[in-house]
């Protein structure tokens, strides 16, 4: 079963069976909407396959993302009543959601890639054929950038400098610019130049990147494409889109680059969000923010 027609049935429930108002039926809706993007994006499952593990996970990524106690604390129960509902469906067996809390949950950190795996992952698309430029061209490009998958995958042509090795994303209304290393330009401009006017279904077409058959890529897509090279590249950690850009943010942070460009190039609008990178980096990095930054 399709995860918009176990939502539409869920909908459906809380209407009729519990009598929930509006508000309350809004709200369940929404978490359990971003859950399920999450789980597309991050996991490439599903609702109904989401276990424990998979919700921690997203309670760290709204922890870092500057969520309150409250707020995760209604995220949990929006999922432990969907659960329930499962179960009385026998749609499922468990509640994945039903031992976890907002308060008790430990805070980890995200897993990175190191240099080394970085380098070998990106070595694994090979530019011999149009599949290998394009998956080639996309993981390079979120590397060097460092942008969220859903920005990635919903970049156009016209997003595109190459004069000015640049990239421009919108995000929450807001218009940021982020250079590209010379690597990647040229990875890019070859695609560009090269293949995807081959695989665009349309004229009319702007997105960046297309599947094979000429349509935008999905995060699901782009997701099956990560994991190929981590089986290919035979690297053990559960390499996802975040991870890259976790990735990103803390290799810069660890080369030098000052915490302010970075949360730039992320697109934080509160530098706390940043500063939790510095947490992946050597304490010699922490040790010149606490130095030298006026507010440390």
């Amino acid at each position: 079963m399709k995860n918009t027609d176990i939502l539409a049935l869920y909908r459906d429930y809380l209407i009729t069976e519990r009598d929930a108002s509006e508000n309350t039926m809004s709200s369940y809706m929404r978490d359990l909407r971003q859950l399920q993007e999450y789980l597309q994006q991050e996991k490439g499952s599903t609702l109904l396959e989401g276990n424990e593990t998979d919700l921690q996970d997203y309670i760290e990524h709204l922890r870092e993302a500057g969520k309150s106690v409250s707020t995760i604390a209604r995220n949990i129960a929006s999922w432990k009543n969907f659960y329930q509902y499962l179960i009385l469906q026998n749609l499922t067996e468990n509640n994945p959601a039903r031992s976890l809390s907002a308060g008790k949950a430990e805070h980890k950190l995200p897993e990175i890639l190191t240099n080394k795996e970085v380098e070998l992952l990106l070595q694994q698309p090979k530019a011999s054929d149009a599949k290998g430029t394009r998956d080639k061209a996309m993981l390079e490009l979120m590397y060097a950038t460092g942008v969220r998958v859903s920005e990635l995958i919903d970049l156009n042509v016209g997003d595109v400098n190459l004069q000015s090795a640049s990239i421009r994303c919108f995000s929450k209304n807001r218009e940021r610019f982020i250079p590209m290393y010379p690597y990647a330009v040229t990875i890019l401009r070859d695609y560009m130049d090269h293949v995807r006017t081959s695989l665009v279904s349309s004229s009319e077409n702007e997105a960046l990147f297309v599947n094979m058959n000429g349509e935008r890529m999905s995060r699901q897509g782009f997701w099956k494409i990560i994991k190929y090279y981590q089986n290919k590249a035979k690297i053990k950690k559960d390499i996802t889109p975040h991870m890259l850009r976790h990735s990103f943010a803390a290799h810069l942070l660890e080369n030098g680059a000052d915490l302010k460009s970075v949360q730039k190039m992320l697109g934080h609008s509160d530098i706390s969000s940043t500063l939790f990178y510095t947490q992946l980096v050597p304490t010699s990095i922490k040790d010149v923010y606490q130095n030298a930054h006026p507010r440390a």
